[in-house]
């Protein structure tokens, strides 16, 4: 039954530790993404240019 009361101590810590790092990361600008939005319209959009060439004309 110890066991289990250590178990439990040392997955909320690391619960924890975890979250605190992603607030740092957060914190700090990690996610800022600041220039895809600004280019994703030069992006080439993959599905449509396969469509295209797959296109058959049935006569």
């Amino acid at each position: 039954m110890e066991v289990i009361f250590i178990l439990i101590v040392i997955c909320l810590l690391a619960a924890v530790g975890f979250l605190g790092a992603f607030v740092w990361a957060v914190k700090s600008g990690q996610f800022d993404d600041d220039y895809t939005p600004s280019v994703r319209i030069l992006f080439d959009d993959k599905k449509d240019t396969i469509n295209e060439d797959k296109k058959v004309e049935i006569k």
